[in-house]
């Protein structure tokens, strides 16, 4: 399973930006994918996970959302109502199994910063 993610950049506090994560390699509607995001000097996070119905962190409801197009085999991040604190390196993150928490197969991250 390859994860291709894309659609990072510089924006200004309360701009948007839409990121997408290219899956193949496996059947992708079976796939659970999930987005984390990791800023400078900070654990990675959580931010969202799709599969037969979304998921995002309690922290980012309300402005991240997180959908899947199975005829592209790509799962977008819209983040909305950007903040500095959301600034980092967001990865997209894919596993086979549905029951667990875990993610077996991690993209490279796209860069998102947001600035003041």
């Amino acid at each position: 399973v390859q994860l291709q993610a894309s659609g990072g950049g510089l924006v200004h506090t309360g701009g948007s930006l839409r990121l997408s994560c290219v899956v193949s390699g496996y059947k992708f509607e079976v796939l659970r994918v999930g987005w984390f995001r990791q800023a400078p000097g900070k654990e990675r996070e959580f931010v969202a996970t799709i599969w037969s119905r979304e998921n995002v962190a309690d922290s980012l409801k309300g402005r991240f959302t997180i959908s899947r197009d199975n005829a592209k085999n790509t799962v977008y991040l819209q983040m909305n109502s950007l903040k500095p604190d959301d600034t980092g390196v967001y990865y997209c993150a894919a596993d086979k199994n549905r029951f667990t928490s875990s993610y077996a197969y991690w993209g490279l991250g796209t860069l998102v910063t947001v600035s003041s």
